[in-house]
């Protein structure tokens, strides 16, 4: 999502209302929203968090078999034609975060993929997956955490196993580009994992629905 769960599209919600209303029509309906204020100071925290987590034990495994040709490698890395590669990685990254979310929601939405949609909100210049109807919060949190997961913390473990710093900055990365997945599973931590919940149309959170 990369904060995406707080800028999708108003339209895209206008083609899911049927289904919405048919599947909460016993359910009680309530706004729960994120000081998008906070947003800037929570990416920050989780960035320190998570270089924290796993960069200190990254340097203290790897450190010693580091040279000046390390170091030398990454800058070059960054700045002559490999740096075509740092992006291609970077966009190829945000595009599986994306499906993840997409694929992991369609096994639990009724629909199946016809439910699942992509796009990018320019005003926002974010892209964002949206499922089109209401899912239990079990099922949206469990996708709401796969991509960090899987492109962030899977990748900074194997990173500590391998010692391949570029590995490392890329888990790093999409571990702090799930940031706002993170937000959304504290603003939902506390409810009952058998309630509906979906994203809002305009404000940062969701509408949960919960049996009348």
């Amino acid at each position: 999502m990369v904060l995406d769960l707080f800028s999708k599209p108003e339209k895209v919600f206008t083609n899911c209302a049927t289904n919405k209303q048919s599947m909460t029509e016993n359910y009680k309906q309530e706004e729960l929203t994120i000081d998008m204020g906070k947003a800037n100071l929570v990416a920050l925290f989780y960035f320190i968090f998570f270089f924290i987590a796993f960069g200190v034990p990254f340097f203290l495994l790897w450190l010693n078999t580091m040279t000046i040709q390390t170091y030398r490698s990454l800058a070059i890395g960054l700045g002559d034609y490999k740096s075509l590669k740092v992006f291609g990685a970077l966009v190829l990254g945000i595009i599986a975060h994306e499906l993840i979310h997409g694929i992991t929601w369609a096994l639990f939405a009724k629909k199946g993929f016809k439910s699942i949609s992509f796009g990018v909100a320019w005003k926002y210049m974010s892209p964002y997956c949206h499922c089109n109807e209401p899912l239990l919060v079990k099922h949206y949190l469990l996708g709401a955490i796969m991509p960090g997961v899987a492109l962030g913390v899977v990748p900074s473990i194997l990173a500590l196993f391998t010692g391949n710093i570029f590995l490392f900055l890329f888990g790093i990365t999409f571990s702090v580009a799930a940031t706002g997945d993170l937000m959304m599973v504290n603003l939902l931590r506390k409810e009952k994992m058998t309630n509906l919940v979906q994203d809002h149309p305009s404000k940062v959170g969701c509408y949960i629905f919960r049996p009348i």
